[in-house]
């Protein structure tokens, strides 16, 4: 592969760097998208889950017999039936450790509850019949016999003595107790610092609402489970149902995924939904369909974050940090989803120090079962926490200490000379520009110009503020991924690979890599991702790693490619093997076998045709040059940029509205422009979101008070700024590509930047902190208390 970082791209109209529209939209925008949803499978019968109204019970008993008489029933399910059918628990298998080295606490959440209710919406029985409507009437027809008990949704009180426990052999609703740092060395920095800044930073709980619903259709084909629905990769999920729920062997079990809209790590494991589906369709020899409504996803989806962080940085004298330390409670609902401890403890420990040069880090954090939904990795799954979290205390240490933020920054970002840089986190960063990213975020953001901007503010009675949001986020290692080539009957080229595209356009991005690698025209490029029998290794789609670990199995099974394709070149064009070259990108625009020295040679797409149809072959002549590849793994990258927000708030009101922003990132080589800008404003959107609008909000009795957009405010386009971007990259070494990640970023420098500019301009009045979200409410309230207020009211 030619080094990415220096060919000249320049003459590729599809190569890498190249902002190519992306492929899968023509069919997206005219309607002709297959989700889960527009599939109807001949004899499709529908099902309905009975969820608990209570957030906290003991199930004394379950009454079917009604529902079963309904018109159109054709079964109703409970708990005992699937415990007595033999499907096993969903459980949390992360290796973390308590800080006295016991393992983790799972919980063992059964498909339906058997023993007791744990949260609102938490599943006891399903209903199956002919038509959705005749199910959702039966539905309500079963009857719950529930002896209703004290519910607690904070992490906090569920940590108290007197809390309500939600199971008997978890002790004070504890799962984990974890630490991670020094704690002698810290405490040291800490009494020995000249100054710390200490904030209560709470990481308000959200609400995925993917455009889509969660939906599936469970079947039963030819003696195996076949599960069809929105996922982030069939691969994984084929091995969770099958080892862990079926307890099948995974060649029983073929999972299929058509277009999904929207995930954000919502989707990527099973629910109770998906065993309920294949039991019912292998039970009644039917494929059988369930698709959520609005309400049922705000109460079963998985919601993210929900943190409730004690927040310190030290420094000395000069302003250098010393040590940074987080306390916290982490908020896991009922039950452990697959990764719900990741967020709160090892992705706040790899991301809080940021692109700073921290000695220092501590992190002690609670995970606490609570009666609310369960909670899963959402966009950036405590990489914009972490990043959240430092930069508000530099913002506040700057105003304490009374030293320019800017300036504060620059003296403790990690510089250029200190590459291969190891962190205190224990990672090793590759590689950086960092004070020249920021100076160039403030000079793409006319911060020179704020001063004139607030003052034309403050004429028409508004408040404005600036905020900054530096960051840096550690991406999931890249484990084993498929990189397969197939070469079609019909002159087209299928790339297949265990990532999963559901939003981000992979198609488009991946077509670039594997047209710039060995020449195949791009629109003869196709995509295969969704289909667990076509796979032999799949990492699924998370973590911002996907370009890293797809992208590099491409670029090898695409050397792979090429060595097959001499020896079949060298039979074509009667040669020696070891006189063919290849030239990826020749005038023909198509990648070309060449005898060395000569003009005599054969395009890549003719010698596979040339092959497909030959009657006999030489030996050593390969038959094909489709390749099946894994590759192994990779390090981990580290996106970074810095971020810049101005905000106007009414101070009669405490409406804040986003006016300008601007954001400068470094994420390696960018195979597309166009597609790494749409994450960039998606995840910029989400945090914005989350800033300012978005929280979840749950009654004494656990009961959900934000059920639906009546009552959670999603951002709206008036709320939206236009938003700046520009790339100032630095290549990583840790990929073929180059590549850093960019799917969450957006989240990791939005959440700062707005909530710093909201302080700032919140600043003259005394405020020194307010929690997200922002809302009128709260911001209003903030500045009817605040000192400021009280001053002018005198």
């Amino acid at each position: 592969m030619p080094d990415t970082n220096m060919l000249d791209t320049t003459r590729l109209k599809f190569g890498i760097g190249q902002p190519v529209p992306r492929a899968e939209d023509p069919v997206l925008l005219t309607g002709q998208g297959r989700y889960t949803d527009d599939i109807a499978l001949p004899g499709q019968v529908w099902c309905v889950m009975v969820r608990s109204p209570y957030a906290h019970g003991v199930i004394r008993g379950i009454g079917t017999e009604a529902a079963r008489a309904m018109p159109g029933v054709l079964g109703v399910w409970t708990g005992a039936d699937l415990v007595a059918a033999g499907y096993g628990p969903m459980k949390c298998g992360m290796p973390l450790k308590n800080r006295d080295g016991s393992p983790l606490r799972t919980t063992l959440r059964h498909p339906l509850a058997t023993d007791k209710v744990r949260f609102v919406g938490d599943p006891v029985a399903f209903v199956v019949a002919d038509t959705r409507a005749e199910a959702k009437d039966a539905a309500e027809a079963v009857e719950l016999d529930i002896d209703m008990l004290p519910a607690v949704t904070e992490a906090s009180a569920a940590a108290a003595a007197d809390a309500p426990q939600l199971y008997e052999e978890i002790s004070g609703n504890l799962v984990l107790d974890f630490h991670q740092g020094d704690s002698a060395k810290v405490e040291a920095a800490f009494a020995k610092a000249a100054h710390v800044t200490r904030l209560s930073i709470r990481n308000n709980r959200i609400v995925v609402c993917a455009m889509e619903p969660r939906s599936a259709i469970g079947s039963f084909e030819d003696g195996r489970h076949v599960l069809r629905l929105g996922c982030q990769g069939v691969f994984g999920l084929r091995a969770q149902m099958a080892n862990e729920i079926l307890k099948v062997p995974t060649e029983q079990v073929r999972i299929l995924t058509g277009n999904v809209g929207g995930s954000f790590g919502m989707k990527a494991n099973a629910y109770p939904e998906y065993a309920c589906l294949l039991h019912a369709a292998k039970q009644l020899g039917r494929p059988v369909k369930w698709t959520d409504e609005r309400t049922g996803s705000f109460m079963s989806d998985q919601h993210g974050r929900d943190h409730e962080v004690a927040a310190e940085l030290a420094l000395d004298a000069q302003g250098r940090f010393l040590a940074v330390r987080l306390t916290s409670f982490a908020n896991m609902g009922a039950y452990l989803s697959t990764v719900a401890p990741l967020m709160g403890t090892g992705n706040f420990w790899k991301n809080v120090q940021s692109n700073y040069a921290t000695p220092l880090i501590e992190v002690s954090t609670r995970c606490l079962l609570t009666n609310t939904s369960p909670v899963s990795a959402y966009r950036g799954a405590g990489r914009p926490e972490g990043n959240y979290f430092m930069e508000r205390l530099i913002e506040a240490a700057a105003r304490e200490m009374g030293i320019d933020a800017l300036d504060l920054r620059r003296r403790n970002h990690i510089r250029p000379d200190q590459f291969p840089y190891a962190a205190a986190s224990g990672s090793t960063y590759d590689g950086g520009d960092f004070t020249a990213l920021l100076d160039r975020t403030l000079e793409a953001a006319d911060v020179a110009g704020f001063a004139a901007r607030k003052a034309a503010s403050a004429e028409r009675g508004l408040l404005r503020g600036l905020g900054i949001g530096n960051f840096l986020e550690c991406t999931a290692p890249p484990t084993k991924e498929q990189g397969g080539i197939r070469f079609e009957k019909d002159g087209t080229v299928t790339i297949i690979t265990g990532t999963l595209d559901y939003g981000q356009g992979h198609w488009s991005a991946f077509a670039q890599v594997l047209h710039q690698s060995i020449g195949i025209p791009f629109h003869q490029i196709r995509l295969l991702q969704g289909d667990s029998d076509e796979l032999v290794a799949g990492g699924g789609t998370g973590g911002s790693k996907s370009l890293m670990a797809s992208g590099a199995a491409i670029v090898e099974a695409a050397d792979l490619v090429v060595e097959k394709g001499r020896a079949a070149a060298a039979w074509v064009l009667e040669a020696a093997a070891g006189d063919i070259e290849f030239e990826a990108h020749p005038d023909s625009g198509e990648g070309r076998f060449l005898i060395a020295g000569t003009d005599r040679g054969i395009g890549i797409m003719a010698l596979a045709a040339r092959l497909r149809a030959a009657p006999s072959l030489p030996e050593g002549v390969p038959a094909t040059l489709d390749v099946t590849h894994v590759f192994d793994q990779a390090p981990q990258a580290y996106p970074n940029g810095c971020h810049v927000a101005e905000v106007e708030i009414d101070p009669e009101t405490g409406i804040v509205q986003v006016d300008r922003y601007m954001s400068v990132n470094d994420f390696g080589v960018i195979v597309n422009p166009l597609l790494v800008a749409g994450q960039a404003h998606g995840g910029i959107a989400q945090g914005i979101g989350q800033a300012l609008l978005e929280s979840v909000a749950f009654g004494e009795d656990g009961q959900l008070q934000t059920g639906s957009y009546l009552d959670y405010a999603l951002p709206r386009a008036g709320d939206m700024p236009l938003i700046g971007f520009v790339s100032h990259p630095v290549p990583a070494t840790t990929n073929p590509l180059g590549a850093k990640g960019c799917g969450e970023a957006g989240c990791a420098g939005s959440l700062p930047a707005v909530m710093n500019a909201v302080v700032d301009a919140l600043s003259p009045l005394g405020i020194r902190h307010i929690d997200m979200p922002a809302t009128p409410e709260r911001v209003w309230q903030a500045i009817q208390s605040s000192p400021g207020a009280a001053r002018t009211a005198a």
